[in-house]
């Protein structure tokens, strides 16, 4: 991946607001070439202790994406004051932007 385009990517996730998610998609979009799976990769490739809201990105379903985390990830949305439906999903009010 590209230096620019990863830090653009970065950049978007450190702007998410508390208590609030965004896609990997709307990420992609709002960079110069990206594409989720882009996205997910920078996510990937964080170093350990790094500061960045990694888990307010979720899936275009508006669920949490299967991956070791997302249980972390649930967590600290919930402790954010995310709710999740019956079906798992954030609701449409929480989405940013």
């Amino acid at each position: 991946m590209k230096p620019a385009l990863k830090e653009q990517i970065l950049t978007i996730i450190a702007a998410i607001p508390a208590g609030r998610v965004t896609t990997y998609g709307r990420i992609a979009a709002m960079t110069e070439g990206g594409t989720p799976r882009l996205v997910a990769r920078a996510l990937r490739e964080l170093p350990a202790g790094h500061a960045l809201p990694w888990f307010r990105v979720i899936t275009a379903s508006r669920r949490l994406a299967d991956h070791p985390g997302a249980d972390e990830q649930r967590r600290r949305l919930i402790d954010e004051g995310v709710a999740f439906d019956v079906r798992g999903r954030v609701s449409v009010e929480r989405m940013w932007p």
